[in-house]
């Protein structure tokens, strides 16, 4: 067993040198004023083009007005729909609403509390339809009125697999709060509920997770597979 390594003394006066300043190398995002002459299409934002565009947006929307890049998102959307009871002022509602934004859900819709935390979204709530319902029946009326599928998101003695469930066009899929989930009154308005495998030890995974996942799916079958037919 080898010994430890005498000290090193220190000359009397002796400074330590200073430890290097760690440097953010992290680029910029965005592009900075717009370079020669300026395009004259309307939907160029002149302020944007005269500062630069920082702005957290693909780069194919650089310099657009805000209006105009909503338009084009509509032009597209897709058909499914995403609901968040808040009865309790949900953390998870911005997340949601910016996972909603990135699969381009047709809307989201704010059960209960009309307001809600929008720091997760990351101004990603700009761009995203969002509508509020004060009550479960109101939510549920309006969907029935629009043909729309309640798909609740949930683990109850009768949910079914999300991964083997066909997953219906027009549809809107409802998540309840974190903790208490889905209340009673969506569950007995679904027209089926899901639950989402799970391996570990935890019995229930986070709220916006659930979203997440449940996005994915219903992209894979109706857009993906769409692809490959």
């Amino acid at each position: 067993m080898t010994s430890a390594p005498e000290p090193v003394a220190k000359e009397p006066g002796s400074v330590e040198p200073a430890a290097e300043p760690i440097h953010d190398e992290r680029p910029e995002v965005g592009l900075g004023p717009w370079e020669g002459m300026w395009p004259q299409e309307e939907h160029y934002d002149p302020e944007l083009l005269a500062e630069g565009d920082r702005r957290n947006v693909l780069d194919k929307y650089r310099y657009w007005k805000m209006d105009a890049i909503i338009a084009e998102l509509d032009t597209r959307r897709h058909e499914f729909h995403i609901a968040i009871e808040n009865w309790q002022h949900d953390m998870n509602i911005g997340t949601v609403v910016r996972t909603a934004n990135a699969f381009l859900a047709k809307e989201v819709h704010i059960i209960g509390r009309r307001r809600w935390n929008r720091r997760g979204a990351m101004v990603t709530d700009r761009y995203q339809h969002v509508r509020h319902h004060a009550t479960v029946e109101e939510f549920t009326a309006w969907a029935h009125a629009e043909g729309l599928a309640i798909i609740g998101i949930d683990i109850f003695p009768d949910s079914q697999q999300l991964e083997t469930y066909e997953l219906p066009r027009k549809c809107v899929l409802v998540f309840g709060q974190e903790g208490p989930g889905l209340s009673a009154e969506v569950h007995a308005a679904a027209e089926a509920t899901l639950s989402i495998e799970q391996f570990g030890s935890t019995r229930s995974i986070n709220a916006a997770s659930a979203a997440g996942i449940a996005m994915h799916a219903w992209i894979r079958r109706h857009v993906f597979n769409q692809r490959v037919r």
